[in-house]
């Protein structure tokens, strides 16, 4: 396998014997990765996963993964405290459902195992061309091909050499599912309910009395988890496919200007169970384009601007209609690696695998 900038190489070190004065050696795993941010959302990539991940599909072994103690115990060790946080975010890189894509990815967070992941697709994209898994085209746009467990993503990265500028997510088949209206304890809201890979709720930010604000999260976490709960429980998020059924988020927006070439928003989305994103959400922002064309609200070639609680953004397109409505998005953002790791995992450290305060 070639490789390329150094920033994007990793490994796993498979053991190593660390060996105290006077005592036998301990056996300890060392686990490298390397991680990025997307518009401020952490990606933390495996490479070379240390356990089996069983099964013919990206979707099997996810499947598999949350069945297994040793894939439950490496996704808690890499994401949980002390070496992660409740709001982290990973993913295991695996084989391809086929040989037409790269490579395949089984995304995880504190919760589990996600089924899309557009601000992680952004950061693979960068990550393959950059470390030379694959080869940058001249054209200055390559195409890296990925399996995720909601189907075939293609990150197009923008640049010439091993030089990434700017990668564009381009999702699955994405739809508008029903707008209705969801009751909690904190009121009635009008709810929008799309899907980009996952299934999304999205809720003007103005109805709740919120804003998109750090001392709002709070409230924002407890209707998200009241309108998740309301929408699965009447079936809304029910996918053909039982494994990509359930709303994994739900986005909080506010609408700033529009106009015939561009809508500006800006955004939190809470995902899994009270996870706040810090990016605008990649595949969040498929299922609202989605939802936005829908709604005849997104004609043509106009663009979202779509902003983060943190100050990214994303910029997404319609790219391709099908004639049931549904579309193929296309996200636009850019992925800065932080830093690469080598994780120890000591067996005599009783709080391993890790835990979460919250």
């Amino acid at each position: 396998m070639k490789r390329g900038a150094p920033v994007a190489v990793f490994h796993l070190m498979s053991r190593h014997r660390i060996t105290e004065p006077g005592k036998a050696p301990m056996v300890s795993h060392v686990i490298d990765t390397v991680d990025f941010h997307t518009a401020g959302e952490p990606f933390r990539i495996v490479e070379s996963v240390p356990i089996p991940l069983r099964g013919d599909t990206v979707a099997q072994r996810r499947a598999f993964a949350q069945q297994s103690s040793e894939a439950e115990d490496l996704r808690r060790f890499l994401c949980h405290e002390p070496r992660g946080h409740a709001d982290m975010y990973g993913a295991f890189v695996v084989p391809p459902d086929d040989d037409g894509a790269h490579f395949g990815v089984v995304f995880w967070h504190k919760d589990g195992y996600s089924t899309a992941c557009g601000h992680g697709t952004i950061a693979l994209g960068r990550w393959a061309v950059e470390s030379g898994r694959v080869p940058s085209d001249p054209s200055g746009i390559t195409e890296v091909v990925i399996d995720v467990p909601s189907g075939r993503v293609v990150a197009r990265v923008h640049g010439e050499g091993q030089r990434v500028d700017a990668v564009d997510f381009v999702n699955v088949p994405s739809w508008h599912v029903v707008t209705t209206a969801v009751t909690t304890r904190h009121g009635e809201f009008a709810v929008h309910l799309g899907y980009g890979g996952a299934f999304y709720a999205q809720i003007d930010v103005a109805s709740t009395g919120c804003a998109i604000a750090g001392e709002d999260l709070p409230r924002l976490i407890d209707i998200a988890r009241e309108v998740r709960d309301d929408l699965d429980a009447r079936g809304l998020s029910r996918h053909h496919d039982p494994l990509l059924s359930g709303v994994y988020g739900t986005i909080f927006f506010e609408r700033f200007s529009a106009d015939s070439a561009q809508i500006h928003e800006r955004n939190v989305t809470v995902f899994a169970d009270g996870e706040v994103d810090r990016s605008p959400c990649g595949s969040g922002t498929a299922a609202r384009v989605a939802t936005l064309h829908a709604l005849s609200d997104f004609p043509g070639t106009r663009i979202l601007k779509n902003d983060s609680i943190s100050g990214g953004t994303f910029l997404a397109h319609v790219d391709h209609v099908f004639d049931d409505g549904a579309v193929v998005p296309v996200v636009r953002g850019s992925a800065y690696p932080t830093g690469r790791h080598s994780f120890v995992k000591d067996e005599r450290d009783s709080l391993l695998p890790g835990f979460l305060l919250r």
